[in-house]
């Protein structure tokens, strides 16, 4: 059962969708596990810049069939207008598309809901996206949320929606406004069944019977381990398990299943929103990486913060997710710094922490011990081979190695395709060289 998990090893943004776009070349299945609209995937094609959301990256290989697991939640009205956006950069979405009849449905109250919520949070809002995700889950895991497999059954879902739409507008102090919400959900539901019903089925039996068949499977993750709702930063985390085990969760397959795991991490770090991020750089240092990086939200625009490596982070994603590989992003945007940090432990109170703490007022007490290594000073943008590498550069991959625990597979020194090392040692690549692109 050939099979392969990218997952994000930091706080998002790392780069998945550039890694599940050049390994889609020699897949036949791409799936998304967990997570809603809220991703941002970008991918750059030539001329042409792609940013996904819900769809899996895969679809920009003809060939290849996409599937929006269970784990997911999906708005309709994104769903609808990721679609039309794609067909007019001409990626058509027919056969190649498949979602799952137990992905639940994000609907109008729950952008409503999650809005209101950061709203009263203040200073201690979780900055989330204010798309619906959060609340999308809560009604999963309440179990009162509607499936997409509910489109199947008009009267099941009327009277359902009869009983969420009251009780919403009534938590939410806006009862007046019950009429005017239900009708635009249900014109939103009757443009989204009459798109979707094609595309939904039993994605777990097809998941399944694809893997019997010997076809080669990428599960794509969104969000990243510190995001995990169980293994992240708690509050401010995801709705979800971004996490490697969260492929099987969210797809419906067995653990047994996965046989390759790789971690995609950032040559430095970023975060979005609130919450801790221990090696976050000073300004003007942390401008200059973001505006170098292009670090700002592909979903929401909104600027991310930056920070030196953190290889505590990435020890402990490899813990949690099993990983074999890492596969690291943006070297290039390291290209101009005279000396680049590395942390390598922190220091709590006097004492020495090598392991990710749980608790997160321990987190943010936690000092960042830094290695220095010297910079390379010399444009690594779009180099495809690893002996073209400047020597600092390559020692600086070599420590990122040894300080995480896992080799490094493949280096992405800009957003082309083309732009990827993949000669690395064979070490690395051992159970992975059957996915690389030919080029």
């Amino acid at each position: 059962m050939p099979s392969l998990v990218v997952v994000g090893t930091q706080w998002g943004d790392e780069g998945k969708g550039k890694y599940v776009d050049l390994l889609s070349e020699r897949m036949q299945v791409v799936v998304r596990y967990g997570g809603g609209h809220n991703a941002g995937h970008t991918v750059v094609v030539g001329e042409d810049k792609f940013v996904l959301h819900i769809i899996p990256s895969g679809i920009l290989h003809p060939g290849v069939v996409c599937v929006i697991g269970n784990g997911c939640v999906v708005d309709p009205d994104a769903f609808l207008a990721e679609i039309e956006k794609l067909g007019k950069q001409g990626i058509q979405v027919g056969d190649n598309l498949l979602l799952s009849d137990r992905a639940q449905l994000i609907l109008s109250y729950h952008r409503l809901q999650e809005a209101r919520e950061e709203e009263r949070l203040g200073a201690r809002r979780i900055g989330t996206t204010c798309r619906g995700i959060g609340p999308a889950y809560e009604d999963k895991i309440g179990r009162r949320g509607l499936r997409v497999g509910d489109l199947r059954h008009p009267d099941f879902m009327r009277q359902k929606l009869d009983y969420l739409v009251r009780e919403k507008t009534e938590a939410l102090g806006i009862p007046e406004q019950a009429a005017k919400l239900r009708a635009s959900i249900d014109e939103t539901l009757k443009r989204f069944r009459d798109v979707a019903l094609p595309h939904v089925t039993d994605t777990s039996l097809f998941i399944y019977r694809a893997m019997e068949a010997g076809k080669d499977v990428l599960f794509e993750g969104a969000q990243a381990t510190l995001l995990d709702i169980d293994h992240g930063t708690y509050p401010f985390v995801t709705s979800s398990h971004p996490t490697a085990g969260g492929a099987a969760t969210g797809s419906g397959i067995s653990p047994k299943a996965l046989d390759f795991i790789l971690g995609i991490t950032k040559a430095y770090i970023t975060r979005v929103g609130a919450g801790p991020l221990p090696t976050e750089m000073t300004e003007p240092l942390g401008e200059t990486i973001r505006e170098k990086g292009a670090e700002y939200g592909a979903s929401t625009g909104r600027p991310r913060r930056c920070g030196w490596f953190d290889s505590v982070v990435v020890r402990y994603a490899k813990r949690i997710n099993g990983l074999d590989a890492l596969a690291i992003t943006k070297l290039d945007v390291l290209d101009s710094l005279d000396e680049i940090k590395i942390c390598t432990h922190y220091d709590y109170r006097g004492e020495r922490i090598d392991e990710f703490p749980g608790e997160i007022s321990i987190l943010a007490e936690c000092e960042p011990v830094y290695e220095t290594l010297p910079g390379w000073k010399v444009a690594t943008e779009g180099t495809s081979r690893l002996e073209a590498l400047p020597e600092n550069a390559r020692k600086y991959i070599a420590r990122l190695e040894t300080l995480c625990g896992s080799p490094v597979a493949m280096i992405s020194t800009g957003p082309a395709r083309s732009a990827t090392i993949l000669d690395m040692d064979t070490r690395s690549l051992s159970g992975l060289e059957r996915w690389l692109p030919r080029h």
